[in-house]
């Protein structure tokens, strides 16, 4: 679970037919040999391309534009820039380390955490850590980018996206 830069939810109970749904996807974006694989959280499950992430999301909006009802099982694909250890210093450290090759001095931001059973670190120690490293002007509602942690237990996904990075997929299971 370590290596991956794709987070992908589905309903529970249905992560090995996600499995295949995103199996293929990728394949259809041109990555010969995408590893899948289930986590211990249900309704997750991570992908590893050696495509670009973002390039990946824009292929399979396009797949979208042309069959709205692709997928069947998948409910959002989040690209994850960086894994690290889940502790406080380690996130710190490479938010750091990378968020100003993401983010340009005008653009605004906002932090997204997404805990799963995860109490060694608050939730707020976390924000607040990480938003005082960045000098950029936060806006929580129309932010130029986003800084999304998942926290999956001993293991974190970091990400440096744009808004329209993070793809939420409508279908049977993801009525809004």
């Amino acid at each position: 679970m370590n290596n991956f830069n794709l987070l992908v939810s589905t309903s529970r109970f249905n992560e090995v037919n996600a499995k295949a749904e995103i199996w293929f996807t990728l394949l259809m974006c041109g990555d010969k040999y995408p590893i899948i694989q289930g986590i211990k959280y249900p309704g997750l499950i991570t992908a590893a391309t050696n495509i670009d992430t973002k390039e990946v999301i824009r292929k399979i909006k396009k797949i979208l534009e042309k069959d709205s009802s692709f997928f069947q099982f998948i409910l959002k694909i989040v690209p994850i820039d960086y894994v690290c250890e889940t502790k406080l210093n380690v996130i710190k450290d490479f938010v750091e380390k990378y968020y100003s090759l993401y983010l340009n001095k005008e653009d605004s931001f906002k932090i997204e955490l997404k805990r799963r059973k995860n109490e060694i670190i608050e939730r707020d120690a976390i924000i607040e850590s990480v938003a005082k490293i960045i000098t950029n002007r936060v806006d929580l509602d129309n932010p130029d980018k986003i800084i999304k942690i998942e926290l999956l237990g001993k293991v974190s996904g970091i990400s440096f996206l744009n808004p329209d990075d993070i793809f939420v997929i409508n279908n049977k299971y993801n009525k809004f």
